[in-house]
């Protein structure tokens, strides 16, 4: 398989993600870039409508907490990724994004000159987890450069 020294890797935590980390870091050539996108999924948005949270403290309290989690794993997540590459030599930078996946990744694809793109595949059916999938019919059409999809692990 070829290397690239430049790499967008789509990733935000999943079995099939890390499987794109791996791959990203396997073939980003020497003292190479990988610019790590996490996109949290615009349905994150709808979170507080439960009925429990039936006045604006609680709402307020209860969207403070999530964004916390939420943020927390991120963090977590995104300096694994950036050890990964440092341990690698390679230099790494990332975005975190609210919205469509599909669109936040081609947003970023235009915004510098990459070599390829590696994502992970989605999750196999009859495992537990959101399925916030990526719409891969305009992420294809719209992007000017290649798209790896890493294979989901076996286990």
């Amino acid at each position: 398989m070829n290397s690239s020294k430049n790499i967008l890797l789509a990733s935000h935590g999943t079995d099939g993600a890390q499987a794109a980390e791996r791959m990203a870091t396997a073939l980003c050539t020497e003292h190479g870039h990988i610019h790590h996108l996490f996109v949290v999924p615009d349905l994150w948005k709808g979170m507080m409508g439960d009925d429990w949270l039936n006045n604006r403290i609680t709402r307020d309290r209860f969207g403070r907490y999530l964004e916390s989690e939420l943020g927390r794993e991120i963090d977590e997540h995104c300096s694994r990724v950036q050890d990964q590459a440092e341990e690698r030599g390679l230099r790494y930078t990332c975005d975190i994004m609210l919205g469509k996946p599909e669109k936040c990744l081609l947003n970023v694809s235009r915004n510098a000159s990459y070599d390829l793109i590696i994502m992970g595949s989605p999750r196999p059916k009859g495992i537990p987890g959101l399925r916030s999938r990526m719409s891969l019919e305009p992420l294809v059409r719209g992007l000017a450069i290649p798209l790896l999809i890493a294979p989901y692990p076996d286990d």
